[in-house]
Protein backbone atom coordinates (compact mmCIF):
# COMPACT_ATOMS: atom_id res chain seq x y z
CA UNK A 1 0.00 0.00 0.00
CA UNK A 2 1.94 3.01 -1.01
CA UNK A 3 1.38 6.81 -0.27
CA UNK A 4 -0.45 7.84 -3.37
CA UNK A 5 -3.12 4.92 -2.41
CA UNK A 6 -3.42 5.78 0.72
CA UNK A 7 -4.47 9.02 -0.74
CA UNK A 8 -6.74 7.95 -3.03
CA UNK A 9 -8.53 5.62 -0.57
CA UNK A 10 -9.02 8.45 1.66
CA UNK A 11 -10.45 10.61 -1.91
CA UNK A 12 -12.88 7.83 -2.54
CA UNK A 13 -14.67 8.03 1.13
CA UNK A 14 -14.14 11.51 1.91
CA UNK A 15 -15.95 11.74 -1.90
CA UNK A 16 -18.75 8.54 -0.02
CA UNK A 17 -18.83 11.49 2.96
CA UNK A 18 -17.66 8.57 5.55
CA UNK A 19 -15.41 9.51 8.03
CA UNK A 20 -11.90 7.82 8.93
CA UNK A 21 -9.20 7.90 10.54
CA UNK A 22 -5.72 6.17 9.96
CA UNK A 23 -4.22 3.72 12.35
CA UNK A 24 -1.50 1.25 12.15
CA UNK A 25 1.41 1.86 10.32
CA UNK A 26 0.04 4.59 7.89
CA UNK A 27 -1.30 6.13 11.16
CA UNK A 28 2.37 6.56 12.80
CA UNK A 29 3.85 7.44 9.56
CA UNK A 30 0.91 10.24 9.44
CA UNK A 31 1.93 11.44 12.60
CA UNK A 32 5.36 11.58 11.83
CA UNK A 33 4.95 13.14 8.50
CA UNK A 34 6.67 10.64 6.29
CA UNK A 35 6.96 7.40 5.55
CA UNK A 36 9.40 4.96 7.62
CA UNK A 37 9.11 1.38 5.97
CA UNK A 38 6.64 -0.19 3.49
CA UNK A 39 3.25 -0.76 4.63
CA UNK A 40 1.35 -4.04 3.37
CA UNK A 41 -2.20 -2.54 4.47
CA UNK A 42 -3.95 0.63 5.67
CA UNK A 43 -6.00 0.42 8.72
CA UNK A 44 -8.86 2.69 8.55
CA UNK A 45 -11.64 2.93 11.45
CA UNK A 46 -14.45 4.12 10.42
CA UNK A 47 -18.06 5.46 11.50
CA UNK A 48 -20.18 1.98 12.07
CA UNK A 49 -23.40 4.45 10.97
CA UNK A 50 -21.29 4.51 7.51
CA UNK A 51 -20.10 1.58 7.17
CA UNK A 52 -22.26 1.10 3.69
CA UNK A 53 -21.65 4.05 2.25
CA UNK A 54 -17.55 3.04 2.73
CA UNK A 55 -18.24 -0.99 1.51
CA UNK A 56 -20.27 0.75 -1.95
CA UNK A 57 -16.93 3.28 -2.50
CA UNK A 58 -14.36 0.72 -1.87
CA UNK A 59 -16.47 -1.24 -4.02
CA UNK A 60 -17.16 0.48 -6.78
CA UNK A 61 -12.68 1.22 -6.88
CA UNK A 62 -12.59 -2.61 -7.14
CA UNK A 63 -12.06 -3.49 -3.42
CA UNK A 64 -14.20 -6.67 -2.07
CA UNK A 65 -14.51 -8.03 1.17
CA UNK A 66 -11.87 -10.75 2.04
CA UNK A 67 -12.42 -11.29 5.87
CA UNK A 68 -15.44 -10.40 8.01
CA UNK A 69 -14.32 -10.00 11.81
CA UNK A 70 -17.49 -8.17 12.22
CA UNK A 71 -18.04 -5.90 14.64
CA UNK A 72 -14.38 -6.09 15.41
CA UNK A 73 -13.14 -5.28 12.36
CA UNK A 74 -13.19 -6.96 8.46
CA UNK A 75 -11.14 -6.49 5.00
CA UNK A 76 -11.04 -5.58 1.94
CA UNK A 77 -9.05 -6.64 -0.86
CA UNK A 78 -8.37 -4.73 -4.41
CA UNK A 79 -7.59 -7.38 -6.99
CA UNK A 80 -3.81 -6.07 -7.00
CA UNK A 81 -3.52 -7.62 -3.37
CA UNK A 82 -4.30 -4.04 -1.80
CA UNK A 83 -5.35 -4.45 1.51
CA UNK A 84 -7.77 -1.98 3.58
CA UNK A 85 -8.72 -3.31 7.59
CA UNK A 86 -11.86 -1.66 8.63
CA UNK A 87 -12.68 -0.81 12.12
CA UNK A 88 -16.05 0.38 12.60
CA UNK A 89 -16.58 3.10 15.94
CA UNK A 90 -19.94 3.80 17.35
CA UNK A 91 -19.22 7.63 17.98
CA UNK A 92 -20.57 9.74 20.93
CA UNK A 93 -21.77 13.02 21.32
CA UNK A 94 -18.76 14.03 22.92
CA UNK A 95 -16.83 13.11 19.78
CA UNK A 96 -15.32 9.86 21.52
CA UNK A 97 -15.47 6.58 20.25
CA UNK A 98 -15.86 3.02 21.19
CA UNK A 99 -15.32 -0.20 18.69
CA UNK A 100 -16.20 -3.97 19.72
CA UNK A 101 -13.25 -6.06 21.18
CA UNK A 102 -13.40 -9.53 21.10
CA UNK A 103 -13.91 -9.60 24.88
CA UNK A 104 -17.78 -7.78 24.95
CA UNK A 105 -16.89 -6.68 28.30
CA UNK A 106 -13.77 -4.39 27.64
CA UNK A 107 -14.52 -2.69 24.47
CA UNK A 108 -11.63 -0.37 22.52
CA UNK A 109 -12.27 3.07 23.76
CA UNK A 110 -10.94 6.26 21.92
CA UNK A 111 -11.23 9.27 23.40
CA UNK A 112 -12.22 12.40 21.55
CA UNK A 113 -8.91 14.11 22.04
CA UNK A 114 -7.10 11.08 19.61
CA UNK A 115 -8.91 11.82 16.43
CA UNK A 116 -5.89 14.28 14.89
CA UNK A 117 -4.45 15.04 11.79
CA UNK A 118 -1.42 13.84 9.99
CA UNK A 119 0.44 14.57 6.46
CA UNK A 120 1.16 12.10 3.71
CA UNK A 121 3.10 13.72 1.02
CA UNK A 122 2.54 17.06 2.71
CA UNK A 123 -1.64 16.39 2.51
CA UNK A 124 -3.41 16.78 5.92
CA UNK A 125 -5.43 13.52 6.82
CA UNK A 126 -7.38 12.35 10.09
CA UNK A 127 -5.30 9.79 12.11
CA UNK A 128 -5.23 8.43 15.64
CA UNK A 129 -3.36 9.89 18.06
CA UNK A 130 0.56 8.98 19.22
CA UNK A 131 -0.62 8.32 22.87
CA UNK A 132 -3.64 6.21 21.03
CA UNK A 133 -1.17 4.43 18.61
CA UNK A 134 1.02 3.12 22.31
CA UNK A 135 -2.42 2.07 23.90
CA UNK A 136 -2.90 -0.43 21.13
CA UNK A 137 0.31 -1.61 20.79
CA UNK A 138 0.11 -3.38 24.29
CA UNK A 139 -0.71 -6.48 25.63
CA UNK A 140 0.62 -9.17 22.64
CA UNK A 141 4.16 -9.78 21.87
CA UNK A 142 5.43 -7.18 19.30
CA UNK A 143 6.49 -7.58 15.30
CA UNK A 144 9.51 -5.88 13.82
CA UNK A 145 7.53 -3.44 12.18
CA UNK A 146 5.48 -2.94 15.69
CA UNK A 147 8.73 -2.45 17.31
CA UNK A 148 9.64 -0.06 14.48
CA UNK A 149 6.94 1.92 14.74
CA UNK A 150 7.19 2.59 18.33
CA UNK A 151 10.95 3.68 18.05
CA UNK A 152 9.43 6.29 15.11
CA UNK A 153 7.07 7.69 17.65
CA UNK A 154 10.04 7.18 20.52
CA UNK A 155 12.26 9.05 18.16
CA UNK A 156 10.12 11.89 16.80
CA UNK A 157 7.39 12.41 20.10
CA UNK A 158 9.99 11.75 22.84
CA UNK A 159 7.01 9.41 23.90
CA UNK A 160 6.89 6.59 26.49
CA UNK A 161 6.16 3.13 24.78
CA UNK A 162 6.92 -0.78 26.60
CA UNK A 163 8.76 -2.07 23.62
Amino acid sequence: MTADDVLFVLTLLRQAKVDVWIGGGWGIDALIGEQTRNHRDLDLLHRQDHEGAAVAALSEAGFVESQDGRPIRFVVTAPDGREIDLHPLVLAEDGSGVQASPEPERPFIYPASCFVTGTIKGEPVPCLSAEQQVNFHQGYEPSERDRHDMAQLRRVFGIATHF
